[in-house]
């Protein structure tokens, strides 16, 4: 293809329309929610534009298609500009067609980028660190069940159906004969990452039925939001090819794990390139220890980014495979926050707490946020924890509407995230949760109809 703009794409894009000729182009960005929201066109209209519309309404629209009210009062849904980042140029291997996706940044018309927009905010959360002549550096790991086919809401999901004719079983963790259980979807998801130019570090068996750990190289933290959002998306087609669902549900099966977007992070001094949690003879710094202090100060507050819908907070279940606890300590995952066996250039901090189902924008720029806020305040942590953290008091909200509330009133949140950003989350978050509120269980139904 001839197309200029695909100078500036990654060569893996390049590689994939090599002697092709370009269908259609996918122009992109993330809702609030994490979802791609935008519009498809023919290649040969996205050659001759360089910017497009959308409504700005698009970041108060629910996982459930409502609207919230916006803060603001007005609603006018004046157009955004969307700018490609030719950077993020990527294929679509699963499409009929020759099909390019491109994400694009929202702009305000004055050129502004438009602080409610999920990818602007992890920008700027970059940005900051970058101020003060840090680089920010993270490794996610991404938890998904594979699931089987469910067309009925009221059902109840189940593990999907393996090679040998038998459902996925649990409590099979780093077991690779159920990761060949499901080989098929596997193998494509590797084809997909491939075709796309993302570098999988490592896929293995988690401990649930049919749930699985992708986990990616470190990086850029936009990079890999980048990656993640684009991985959602492939990881699905790749189950729908052969008879089966992905999910990112925090919680999708009664009596299963929940799954985890488990999140390291490191900072690099952008002057020396050395990681400022280690000192020149290997030891741990001052700044290692106030990046773990701000987490388990701010990090109350930040959960409503990290666990964003009702389902969530059924993922935080004592002795369940995920931590309830703002407890640190050294190669002990019962912590929220671990530090994993490393040598002293990648000495690190993994935030455990995040759910796979929260926006990779919004969850890696909360994270990032809780650690830069302890860097500024220098307050070390408490006491390492050396045992059971699972045995620790509970220090997370319980549900939506508790999590909303400590965000809503941590003035270090509002202002590290930005007051118009919190009012839009908390306004479409609060419409989610009273929805949620309306819905009468089975639960309720069974033990409430004839005995109360």
């Amino acid at each position: 293809m001839s197309a200029a703009w695909m100078e500036q794409a990654p060569t893996a894009a390049r590689e994939y329309m090599a002697g092709r000729r370009l269908d259609e182009v996918e122009c992109i960005l993330a809702d609030i929610a994490g979802v791609a929201r935008g519009k498809a066109m023919p290649a040969s209209k996205f050659a001759h534009q360089d910017k497009f519309y959308l409504p700005n309404s698009i970041f108060l629209q629910t996982i459930t298609g409502e609207w919230a009210d916006n803060p603001t009062g007005a609603f006018t849904e004046p157009d955004m500009i969307l700018k490609p980042d030719y950077s993020t140029a990527s294929a679509a291997p699963w499409t009929a067609d020759w099909t390019i996706q491109v994400i694009h940044d929202a702009l305000d018309q004055e050129g502004n980028p438009v602080p409610i927009a999920p990818r602007n905010l992890l920008k700027r959360l970059v940005g900051l660190y970058r101020e003060k002549g840090w680089r920010p550096v993270v490794a996610p790991e991404m938890e998904f069940f594979l699931v089987a086919r469910n067309i009925d809401p009221n059902q109840p999901i189940i593990p999907p159906m393996g090679r040998t004719g038998r459902r996925a079983a649990a409590k099979q963790a780093y077991s690779m004969s159920a990761v060949d259980e499901y080989g098929k979807v596997i193998d494509d998801i590797y084809d997909f990452a491939e075709a796309q130019g993302f570098e999988i570090d490592g896929i293995l068996q988690e401990g649930g039925a049919g749930q699985v750990e992708i986990n990616l190289n470190h990086g850029d933290p936009v990079a890999l939001a980048d990656e993640i959002f684009y991985f959602k998306r492939l990881i699905r087609e790749a189950a729908l090819r052969h008879d089966c669902f992905a999910t990112f549900m925090a919680k999708p099966i009664e009596g299963e794990p929940g799954s985890a977007m488990h999140i390291h992070h490191s900072v690099i001094d952008v002057d020396t390139g050395q990681n400022i949690f280690s000192d020149e003879k290997g030891r741990e710094t001052d700044a290692f220890l106030y990046f773990i202090g701000g987490m388990q100060r701010h990090l109350p507050a930040a959960i409503a980014l990290l666990a964003p819908y009702v389902n969530s907070y059924r993922r935080y279940v004592p002795d369940f495979a995920a931590p309830i606890n703002l407890e640190w300590g050294r190669d002990n995952r019962t912590t929220g926050l671990r530090v994993p066996i490393s040598g002293p250039e990648a000495r690190r901090i993994e935030n455990r707490l995040a759910g796979m189902d929260c926006n990779p924008y919004l969850g890696i720029a909360a994270s990032l946020a809780c650690g830069y806020l302890g860097l500024l305040e220098q307050e070390g942590p408490r006491a390492e924890c050396l045992g059971d953290a699972y045995m620790s008091e509970d220090e997370l909200p319980y549900n939506l509407g508790d999590a909303l509330d400590i965000m809503t009133e941590s003035k270090p949140m509002r202002g590290i995230l930005g007051e118009e950003f919190v009012n839009v989350y908390e306004a479409v978050k609060r419409n989610e949760y009273k929805e949620f509120l309306q819905v009468i269980s089975p639960w309720e139904r069974e033990h409430l109809l004839l005995n109360v």
